[in-house]
């Protein structure tokens, strides 16, 4: 019979103990994850707000209020989407607006632009999900951007879980 030396015996030690504290780790790094899913979230809705921003605007356009969101806009619980939008006061019609913004975001179809006072069941969930707080107005529109964002933490916050 072998004679367990001290060494081996150590050996056998740490690696119980690794074994033993595994899934605490693993649960304690999960809750860390879930944890700060959400502040990362909003950090990329918000990224979207930077880049309807850094658009130049038209004459006779003046930004009222910005939003951003992370949240389940659209969908059944399969992550959350991210929305940045602007609220424009602008006397150019909204024909000249979209013309204007069309010929901005022409490589990128995750834009659009609707007549703020219109805003109704027929819109899309996302429009519906920024409450400004500015009354619909005929001059007043939504310049907004959206997508999704594929990566843990999009599935990890708990505002995408239907």
């Amino acid at each position: 019979m072998l004679i367990e030396t001290g060494v081996n015996k150590l050996k056998r030690n740490i690696i119980f103990k690794i074994l033993l504290l595994s899934p605490a780790i693993f649960i304690g790094v999960l809750f860390l994850l879930i944890f700060i899913s959400g502040p990362i979230n909003d950090h990329i809705a918000v990224n979207f707000v930077r880049e309807l921003k850094q658009k130049p605007l038209p004459e006779k356009t003046v930004i009222v209020e910005e939003n951003a969101i992370a949240d389940r806009i659209c969908g059944n619980g399969d992550g959350v989407q991210y929305c940045g939008a602007l609220l424009l006061q602008s006397e150019l019609s909204f024909d000249e607006l979209k013309e204007y913004y069309q010929s901005q975001f022409a490589d990128n179809e995750d834009y659009n632009i609707v007549e703020y006072k219109t805003i109704d069941e027929s819109y899309l969930e996302e429009v519906h999900a920024f409450h400004f707080n500015t009354k619909k107005d005929d001059n007043y529109y939504i310049l907004y951007a959206w997508d999704n964002y594929s990566s843990i933490f999009t599935y990890l916050d708990g505002r995408g879980i239907n």
